[in-house]
Order: C-alpha cells, then structure tokens, then sequence
C-alpha cells in the first residue's frame, strides 16, 4: 500500500491531538493517509495495552486513515538509536509516503524528543540504498512537524474548522486516557474535566492566526520554494492584531 502521509506519534493519541484535523481534511481530499505509534503507550498511568490497542483503531476509523501500525519501540526509553531508525525506515519504504509528520524535538516529555529526531534521521537513510533493511529505498518529499512550541512561530496553519468535531471524537475514542467521572485510576493530565477544552482553545487560537475558527500549526526546517507568491495568497485575509 502506498500512502500519500504518514503521520508519526510518539504515544497512541498524539497524532490525533496535534494533527486530527489535518489527517481528516486530506482524506476528504482524496490523500490515502495512515498513522504510526512509536510505542504502545504501555507505561501510561491509565489503561491497559490492549484496550488501547482497540481506542487506537477506533480513532483511526473516525480519521479515515487506510492503515495504523504500531512500532513498539519502548513508552517511556524511545531512543534514536540505530535499531529504532531501521524500524522506521522500514516503514517508510513499506507505506513511501510523500509527507512525514512527527513531533516538533524539543518537549517536556523524552519520547516527544526523540521522536522528533528520529523520523527525520530515519527518513533521510531510508533513501539510502544500501540500508539493512526490506524494501526499495524510498525518501519522503519532507518532514513536517507538529505541536510547535509556544516560542516558535509556526511555518502555516491548516484551516480544520470543518473537521474539528470529527478531530475531538477521534481523540475521545482514547476513552481510557481522558476524563471519565467513573474511573477509579489516578487523574492526569489529559484525563483532567478540562484538558479537552484546552485542546480546543490551542486549535482556536491557531485558527485566529490564519482568520479561520480552528487550525493546526506545523514547522518546516527548511526554505519553502515558492514558484508564486501571487498564487500562494490568492485569498483574502485580515489580521486580529
């Protein structure tokens, strides 16, 4: 199967938290799109590997994505070790997608970090053709990254106010990691009453930069080439401040 994206989290959910929106719409476009987990989320504080497993796959299906796969390289010890990047372009050459998205490397969370060096490292050997790997060498067009720092300016912002509902039922399907008034297991972060209603004020606020309801902010590394900035701000714009 080969995919037009694929979308790297470290964790089962992060993809759907920082990129949900973004996945739908191009889908809806006609982009065959799939997700990977780095690891399967088993040192969480809540829920167990295989009822996560099945959220997983509810969430995916709520996406539209053709295909989700699981790496299982160690929540929690996720490294970009060598026996990690193999695993990833072994992916890559699989899928040969056109656009890779992984997490922004600079997070609280080390697994958040490391994936961000990972996918792109992992992504430039996966061209090389004498890897030790499956496959014939395959290197995406470019390596996007999502949940971009409050510190750094994002390179653009998909407008996903059509798809933000379809996006926070996505998310919900992670049932056992958000908030449930009847679980018994220690409260976190994201299974906090109010960490859905942050999600949604992040989307807002980068649907504001761009004059739209909702959106999701990506970083770029490199220069864009543009061959027509004319056709490129073909729209009109206003800006709040």
């Amino acid at each position: 199967m080969t995919l037009d994206v694929l979308a790297f989290g470290p964790h089962p959910d992060d993809v759907e938290l920082a990129m949900g929106g973004t996945l739908l719409k191009l889908a809806h476009r006609g982009y065959r799109t799939g997700i990977v987990d780095l690891t399967a989320g088993e040192r969480a504080t809540r829920g167990t590997v295989e009822g996560r497993v099945l959220e997983a796959k509810e969430a995916a299906r709520i996406l539209n994505a053709e295909t989700r796969v699981t790496l299982d390289l160690g929540d929690g010890r996720l490294e970009s070790g060598w026996s990690e990047k193999l695993a990833v372009a072994e992916v890559l050459r699989r899928y040969r997608p056109r656009l890779v998205f992984t997490n922004y490397p600079e997070n609280n969370h080390p697994d958040h970090t490391a994936a961000g060096r990972l996918v792109p490292e992992a992504a430039y050997l996966a061209g090389l053709g004498k890897l030790e790997v499956g496959g014939d060498p395959h290197r995406p067009n470019r390596v996007l990254y999502y949940f971009v720092p409050r510190t750094t300016t994002p390179s653009f912002v998909v407008d996903v106010t059509d798809f933000h509902g379809d996006k926070m039922r996505a998310i919900r399907a992670h049932r056992s990691q958000m908030f449930d008034a009847e679980s018994t297991e220690p409260t976190t972060t994201v299974s906090a009453p109010e960490f859905l209603s942050r999600i949604e004020g992040i989307d807002r606020y980068h649907g504001a930069l761009i004059d739209a309801d909702f959106g999701e902010a990506f970083y770029v590394r490199e220069a864009i080439k543009v061959e027509d900035p004319v056709l490129l701000f073909d729209q009109p714009f206003t800006r709040i401040t």
